[in-house]
């Protein structure tokens, strides 16, 4: 389960729209919602409006309490934040229930001096090395693992992360840029941050329930019935997305904007031929045949889904 915030501008005067972090418009109106991914199957779990002010760990406890009740008896096998919610409170609330998690960390000085005193560094490939160290931030009431990735600007001159700020005219750390994520899971340094790189595919669904689903467009007055909107953009996309692996069972998910004009919005007409009315639809080559083969599906009302 993969947790992200995201800034919706906002234009007017809504209910809950203030000025709060934003990176694009600053000074501008917004709401901030929250949302929960299930990764696996491309599907949005839950997600919820809050006001603009609110930064990206506001309310995250009774998110999650909420949205693992929507689970049910279903196991979450890890969860993956970014570093908005790298604090204490969070950490200890996934440990005590059990979870286990990948958490970008906080670049705060004494986590940046805590890197500089980094010596066991593994080279795992051509400018990219990984250490792996224990931490103590000083609001943590107990150590934690946190796994440390350099990469050398000469080498990747496009590299992710950040400088450490606290060194910025020293040669041994502006030449590179560093990620830290901070887990209580008990795997190989390599895996841990190829796990958390994955995670990235929630800004993807984020995009495309802005630019496909509306997310960012129904906003009322109310501060509920603009996340009633959000909640059935929710669904829309969940729909889509199931439409995507159960019928067209394709490796790539397509967007809603391609499908419109490969699958939906496609040509016909009605013609009687023999006495019969025929739907005849504008397929090419091959097409005919992948588009009759969509409707050949084997489905079973009510729906059942595998916990697979």
């Amino acid at each position: 389960m993969d947790i992200d915030s995201s800034v919706i501008l906002r234009y007017g005067d809504q209910e809950g729209a203030e000025v709060g972090y934003n990176s694009k418009k600053s000074g501008r109106k917004s709401h901030h919602s929250i949302i929960a991914f299930v990764n696996d199957l491309k599907l949005v779990a839950n997600i919820q409006l809050r006001n603009g002010k609110s930064a990206a760990s506001t309310g995250f406890n009774e998110f999650l309490d909420d949205t693992l009740s929507i689970f049910g008896n279903k196991k979450v096998g890890l969860v993956r934040l970014d570093s908005g919610f790298g604090y204490n409170n969070i950490m200890t609330n996934l440990e005590n229930r059990g979870l286990k998690y990948i958490i970008g960390a906080r670049f705060t000085h004494p986590i940046q001096k805590a890197i500089t005193e980094q010596k066991a560094w593994v080279n795992i490939d051509e400018g990219l090395d990984i250490c792996d160290t224990s931490y103590k931030a000083n609001d943590w009431e107990k150590e934690r693992r946190v796994v440390i990735v350099r990469r050398k600007l000469d080498k990747i001159p496009d590299a992710i992360g950040k400088t450490l700020s606290l060194f910025p005219e020293d040669e041994l750390y502006r030449n590179y840029k560093y990620s830290a994520y901070v887990t209580n899971l008990n795997v190989g340094m390599t895996e841990v941050w190829k796990l958390y790189r994955m995670r990235g595919d929630a800004e993807n669904r984020i995009k495309e329930l802005k630019a496909d689903f509306g997310a960012d467009s129904f906003n009322l007055n109310s501060f509920y019935g603009t996340e009633i909107a959000l909640i059935l953009s929710m669904l829309s996309y969940n729909l889509m997305s199931i439409f995507r692996i159960f019928v067209l069972q394709e490796k790539t998910q397509r967007t809603l904007s391609t499908l419109r004009f490969r699958t939906f919005n496609i040509g016909a007409y009605f013609q009687r031929i023999k006495g019969e009315l025929k739907l005849v639809i504008a397929l090419v080559k091959r097409r005919p045949k992948w588009f009759s083969s969509l409707w050949d599906y084997p489905f079973e009302l009510p729906l059942e889904f595998s916990t697979a």
